[in-house]
């Protein structure tokens, strides 16, 4: 799934080809991730794309009105609404000529004013497009939690204190930190030096901030080597990201960690595979009245 690297680099290479850009005429496949289709057909044609951002791993584009005379639609009063998408686990978004091949599962195109069509593709239809006014954007996002390259530091600290989840669970629940995800978790951990299962109540101050650092170093680095393309993710010139190959743990199980040479192990913590190494990133010290599945985890055993 495309996290916080890949939706910024997707954002920044759509600035260049969509700003200023009106659309004039909206064709869809198959519908069923579209909130509301028809709202998609009524009230996007004629919209002019004002910019392009990132919230979490949501990419928006911010629409307005021309100075035309108005018309009766479901946008608020001031003619300003944005198209939010989530690219899901295979979505992507890619500007091309009309007369250009068209991939497969291409669900969605967005004709814009040069002659070219914005067109959504998704292989398995995980994704979601949506119209939100401007006025109701605060709402739509109101449960997402702070971006890790805006937090500070006191503000990450107070993110962790006294909460007894594990750690990687905390960073992959979008409502504390929107847009981490199971990649770049395994890796800020593993550059912090610390277990994904421990309990983020026990970790000393200097690992909260070797964390912090870690996260941050962490995404800047995927973002300026255009993400990670490690399944279908490409950017808005339909290139992979590269970030890949700059992995030190995720999905490395067996192979000689970078640092110590010990094999990196992976189990299942907070639903997900987790990939670490277990001389480097010790496993939290076994607790009375331990489960099974505990045991698992401290041990590095995978989850049957």
């Amino acid at each position: 799934m495309p996290e916080l690297p890949e939706v910024e680099t997707l954002v920044r290479g759509l600035r260049a080809h969509l700003i200023g850009r009106r659309i004039v005429a909206v064709r869809l496949g198959k519908t069923d991730f579209i909130d509301d289709p028809a709202a998609l057909e009524r009230d996007l044609p004629g919209k002019r794309i004002q910019a392009v951002d990132r919230y979490g791993k949501f990419l928006l584009l911010r629409l307005e009105t021309p100075d035309v005379a108005p018309k009766e639609t479901t946008e608020d009063a001031d003619g300003r609404y944005s198209l939010v998408v989530h690219l899901g686990m295979t979505g992507g978004l890619t500007p091309q000529y009309a007369d250009q091949p068209v991939a497969l599962h291409t669900h969605a195109f967005f004709s814009l004013d040069d002659g070219r069509e914005l067109r959504y593709t998704d292989i398995r239809r995980f994704g979601r497009l949506t119209l939100v006014p401007e006025a109701a954007l605060e709402a739509f996002f109101c449960k997402l939690g702070l971006d890790p390259l805006d937090t500070t530091e006191e503000e990450f600290r107070r993110r962790l204190a006294g909460r007894s989840a594990m750690i990687k669970a905390l960073l992959l629940d979008q409502h504390n930190f929107r847009g981490m995800g199971n990649i770049y978790c395994d890796e800020s951990l593993w550059r912090a030096r610390i277990h994904p299962a421990r309990r983020a109540a026990g970790l000393a101050s200097v690992q909260v901030v070797r964390l912090y650092r870690a996260i941050r170093k962490v995404l800047s680095e995927a973002i300026s080597l255009r993400g990670s393309s490690v399944s279908d993710y490409v950017d808005a010139e339909g290139q992979p990201g590269s970030y890949q190959r700059r992995h030190r743990v995720y999905q490395r199980e067996g192979k000689g960690c970078f640092r110590c040479g010990e094999k990196i192990r992976r189990v299942i913590v907070a639903g997900r595979s987790s990939y670490f190494c277990p001389r480097c990133q010790r496993a939290p010290q076994k607790r009375t009245g331990q489960t099974n599945r505990d045991r698992r985890v401290r041990a590095g055993t995978p989850k049957m």
